[in-house]
């Protein structure tokens, strides 16, 4: 069995983004018309290579990630840059394109959600059943996801510790939602402080903005993940 990876030894990154009308800007839910003009079927990945399409909770949201994690970040500049483009020429024929930021400055999520209809439907079926995932804290919320691995409890400290103290400052750096509804929210990052509410009916799962101070696996086990399956349980 192959050890596991140690601390930044590579690194698994996923960018999301909107697919909105070419003209109005509207969100348009053709996910799967997307990548079924590409596969020649209805389907939940694209692989391309070092980079995958993916869908997400929502029609109108595609998810661009590394097939697997990589030593060499700097190179997926380029290669992240080729597939945004290569979507955008898919989209050209539907009359569409992609829209980055953190989250649509004037869709109605009440009225504009799809859910994604086809492949773990279930999955995002339940969520939205539990949630009603009808809101800018669901529906129109973009993220960038950097998975990072940890060989011990260790390097596990080591790397919760950083990120607990890196978590406040990544809004001042990246806030990109001062509106939302069409309107200022009067906050830079407006999309947080919605993600800061959207499960609410189970507090559990979303915890604080800055994670908890569990510094080894048992420790993180306990704090979090055993509160969590406490909150589920029927």
């Amino acid at each position: 069995m192959k050890p596991p990876y140690s601390l930044f030894q590579v690194t698994g990154i996923e960018l999301e983004y909107m697919v909105v009308d070419r003209t109005t800007l509207q969100v348009r839910p053709i996910v799967d018309r997307l990548f079924e003009r590409v596969t020649g079927a209805i389907t939940s990945d694209v692989e391309r290579g070092e980079v995958e399409w993916s869908n997400e909770l929502v029609a109108h949201v595609v998810e661009l990630k590394t097939a697997r994690p990589t030593p060499d970040i700097p190179r997926f500049r380029g290669l992240f840059h080729s597939e945004v483009k290569a979507i955008n020429r898919e989209l050209a024929v539907l009359d569409a394109m992609l829209l980055p930021t953190a989250a649509h400055p004037f869709m109605d999520p009440f009225t504009e959600t799809v859910i994604w209809p086809h492949e773990h439907n279930e999955v995002y079926a339940l969520y939205n059943r539990i949630f009603d995932c009808r809101g800018h804290g669901w529906s129109n919320l973009q993220s960038m996801h950097l998975n990072l691995p940890f060989q011990d409890d260790a390097e596990f400290g080591r790397l919760h510790a950083a990120l607990r103290v890196l978590l406040p400052l990544i809004p001042a750096i990246s806030a990109s939602s001062p509106l939302l509804d069409g309107q200022p929210t009067s906050w830079l990052d407006g999309r947080m402080q919605a993600y800061l509410h959207h499960q609410e009916r189970l507090p559990q799962l979303m915890g604080r903005l800055i994670p908890e101070r569990a510094y080894t696996r048992e420790a993180y086990t306990r704090t979090v993940f055993e509160p969590i399956l406490a909150a589920l349980k029927p």
